[in-house]
């Protein structure tokens, strides 16, 4: 299945919710968002990144085809946010999208991971995918399962101890799934 997966000419794909731009970026952009992973890898409650993950290769892993990232903006340019979105498999599996958010701290609350979820399904829609999946949901992380459930998400599996909480010790992972 091919997917339209390729970067948008500036401002087309750009979205306006509550004061907030999600605009697609490329990798020459993504230093603006590397902060926010500063704080994730720092916090290790959410993410199976390594600790000294460094910024090329997440920038890889973010920006490589087939992946995309995107985004949030306040109107002054401040970062609140930002998603990857890709295929959660390759070949017969490509059909499937999968989604990965990060949103910075000083944004918690102000609604901007729903806004980032939204936009990724619609773009998950236009490029021509059938579902969505997201196989590593750390399950403490009850922010952010409340949030995919009330998007419509459902636990479809869970992983016992599949992730070290830097707090918390062993804790399960759960996989997430809707149709697009």
């Amino acid at each position: 299945m091919k997917h339209d997966l390729g970067i948008r000419d500036a401002g087309i794909r750009d979205v306006t919710v509550r004061d907030v731009v999600i605009r697609e970026i490329g990798a020459d952009e993504f230093t603006r968002i590397w902060p926010i992973f500063g704080e994730v890898l720092t916090r290790g409650e959410s993410y199976n990144y390594p600790p000294d993950l460094s910024m090329q290769r997440a920038q890889a892993m973010w920006t490589s085809p087939p992946y995309r990232s995107f985004i949030a903006e306040s109107g002054a340019g401040e970062v609140l946010g930002c998603y990857k979105l890709g295929p959660n498999q390759l070949g017969r599996g490509d059909h499937v999208a999968n989604a990965s958010y990060m949103v910075a701290e000083r944004a918690w609350g102000r609604g901007i991971g729903g806004a980032l979820c939204e936009h990724s399904l619609a773009q998950a829609r236009d490029a021509g995918f059938l579902a969505m999946q997201f196989n590593y949901v750390v399950s403490s992380n009850s922010a952010a399962v409340h949030l995919w459930q009330k998007h419509g998400f459902a636990i479809v599996g869970r992983v016992p101890g599949a992730f070290r909480h830097d707090t918390l010790g062993l804790v399960d992972v759960l996989v997430m799934h809707r149709m697009l």
